[in-house]
């Protein structure tokens, strides 16, 4: 029997009416299925929508123990999530989107890294992204490397940030104290919630570490997916509105938990 890390994995689901959605599924929940070390649980967020609900109740899902929650209201990408981070059991947390995948060996590397360097709160992997045709468009959080943008090699600061956005947190493996710390991803950010959550956290010193190696696969812009609607659907966002939420994520990052200010006013 494979060793268990103690992590919990989120998988928010919003429809199953999306095309391919079953061939993206079931190769998500492979790359869970054939990690090297199982997660303790996957946490499937899910809408009301009776055909979603019904392929789930007949999904096989291997070796792997699954708890299925019914997410009242509209589904919301970050309220789902932070449902799922809320209800896991673990002391690590991460977040599988359904198109996704993880490498096989991400879990086993995350397992490591987190015995020798205990200090970090946050493993990001380098994530390969892909157009809805699994063709390569290019690498995520390998910017950590870079000194034209590394504060400190292999890290991510607030700094960082402040001059670089491009970073993912699908596929990160974080503790869910720095979640009941400083707060969850904010609904109201279109398109920049990741930033601003990246943002709060580094400003409230979580340490991020980059592992050197691919672990995560992303699929850049898929058809009904939340960025694919503000890029090509009745939502698109001009250039300026881009800009402005941006900006809006660099004034509003300090604040943790919808105002609730947790460090001292000298520090403000």
């Amino acid at each position: 029997m494979k060793k268990e890390f103690e992590l919990s994995v989120i998988l928010p689901l919003k429809s199953s009416v999306v095309r391919d959605f079953d061939e993206f599924f079931k190769k998500s929940i492979e790359s869970l299925t054939i990690q090297d070390i199982l997660p303790t649980e996957l946490i499937i967020v899910h809408s009301k929508e009776e055909s979603l609900i019904s392929y789930l109740n007949d999904f096989d899902f291997g070796n792997l123990k699954v708890n299925k929650i019914e997410f009242n209201g509209e589904p919301n990408f970050c309220e789902q999530v932070n449902t799922g981070i809320k209800n896991s059991k673990t002391e690590w947390n991460s977040i599988l989107e359904f198109d996704d995948e993880f490498s096989k060996i991400w879990f086993k590397n995350v397992k490591k890294y987190s015995e020798i360097y205990t200090d970090i709160d946050v493993f990001m992997p380098i994530v390969v992204d892909v157009d809805n045709k699994s063709v390569f468009a290019g690498f995520t959080n390998e910017a950590t490397f870079a000194a034209n943008f590394s504060q400190e090699m292999g890290t991510l600061t607030n700094e960082t940030l402040l001059n670089y956005q491009n970073f993912q947190t699908s596929g990160m493996v974080f503790k869910k104290q720095i979640v009941e710390d400083f707060g969850g991803f904010k609904s109201g950010f279109k398109l920049t919630f990741v930033y601003e959550f990246l943002l709060r956290m580094t400003y409230n010193s979580v340490k991020f570490m980059t592992i050197p190696r691919i672990g995560y696969k992303h699929m850049n812009l898929r058809e009904g997916s939340i960025f694919w609607d503000y890029k090509n659907g009745e939502n698109v966002l001009t250039e300026n509105e881009v800009k402005f939420w941006v900006n809006t994520a660099k004034k509003e990052y300090f604040f943790s938990q919808d105002r609730n200010i947790k460090y001292t006013p000298e520090n403000a």
